[in-house]
């Protein structure tokens, strides 16, 4: 891959501090209503997910019944030393915890679960592209990302190397494009196994969490690697509004979807639940969503017709006044009913 496009820093997307304004609303699985999973008569059967991120607590309660197929590329082991890919595996299709629901999906059978960042969260370029391989070779349907590439780590990195500034900067951003490109055609060329002749069941669609790093009103930033690569459904980050949804204070940017991510309850390392918010949140949400979506299909659910689904369900009159289609893409994403 170095002679293709040069590795970069990838990190999870951290989830915001429970000190922020909107964070601060009662925790809850509100989530699961606002995108209609639990008016859906749909919950995932059938479907495989793969879920790219720290690992997961394979014995969490939240995942009985569940096959896990475990895969580490950080060289630290299977397992979740963070906690961020169990929380976002439980709201794709983990089971009731305690009474409470907390799966979007909660009939999913096999999940695959790729650890692309370590115990600290970190990891490359190099670790997701070959999670994303992975992922499709062993039949994934739906993959789930809330990580992204950290320009500024690499910058700093750089920087401490005894690069001057504009050297570092210029550099990253070589790095930057030659990544957004490497990506764009990987996922075309993933997505494009169908028209060799194999079956559409074998495409993946892919969503990923368009980043935190936005600071409403003061300045918004725009959607961040994987997710701002073609062929990816990024995705963006709202909160409860009474009986309406605000745009996530943190939430970037140019996303093509919104949903929930503010003050969201879902597994936690050692059982039990805990609140997070963040587009890690959301992102989810939108990979249970199309597991729905994808069983309700049947026959005909592919990458592509998944996609259409999820646009064209996809609501934007539920939005409080001051945001636009620059916030929320094309609106809330929305399960079939």
């Amino acid at each position: 891959m170095q002679g293709i496009a040069p590795v970069m820093p990838m990190r999870l997307i951290a989830p915001v501090s429970s000190a922020d304004p909107q964070a601060a609303a009662a925790a809850s699985v509100w989530g699961l209503a606002a995108v209609g999973a639990t008016g859906s008569s749909k919950d995932g059967r059938g479907v495989v997910v793969a879920v790219l991120d720290t690992g997961i607590e394979h014995g969490h309660p939240a995942f009985s019944g569940v096959t896990l197929v475990e895969r580490d590329f950080t060289g630290t082991g299977n397992g979740d030393g963070v906690g961020h890919g169990t929380h976002c595996a439980g709201t794709i299709f983990g089971r009731d915890v305690g009474g409470t629901r907390i799966g979007v999906a909660r009939g999913v059978l096999k999940a695959l679960i790729g650890k692309v960042l370590d115990n600290q969260g970190a990891g490359t370029s190099l670790g997701i592209v070959r999670g994303l391989q992975w992922a499709v070779e062993q039949g994934a349907n739906i993959i789930s990302m809330s990580l992204g590439y950290d320009f500024v780590g690499m910058e700093d990195q750089l920087r401490e190397a005894g690069l001057p500034r504009e050297a570092a900067v210029s550099q990253t951003l070589l790095a930057y494009r030659a990544n957004l490109r490497l990506f764009d055609r990987l996922v075309a060329l993933l997505q494009a196994q169908s028209a060799m002749g194999l079956d559409s069941s074998t495409e993946s669609l892919i969503v990923a969490a368009a980043g935190n790093e936005s600071d409403r009103p003061a300045f918004e930033v725009a959607t961040s690697l994987p997710a701002a690569a073609d062929g990816v459904f990024a995705v963006g980050a709202v909160a409860a509004a009474g009986a309406q949804f605000a745009v996530a204070r943190f939430s970037n940017t140019l996303p093509q979807l919104a949903a929930p991510g503010v003050g969201i309850l879902s597994a936690k390392p050692g059982g039990g639940l805990v609140p997070m918010s963040g587009t890690s949140m959301a992102t989810p949400h939108v990979a249970g969503v199309a597991a729905l979506h994808w069983q309700a299909l049947g026959a005909a659910a592919s990458a592509r017709t998944v996609g259409a689904a999820l646009i064209a369900s996809a609501r934007r009159n539920v939005f409080a006044g001051g945001f636009d289609a620059d916030d929320y893409g094309h609106g809330m994403v929305t399960a079939p009913a």
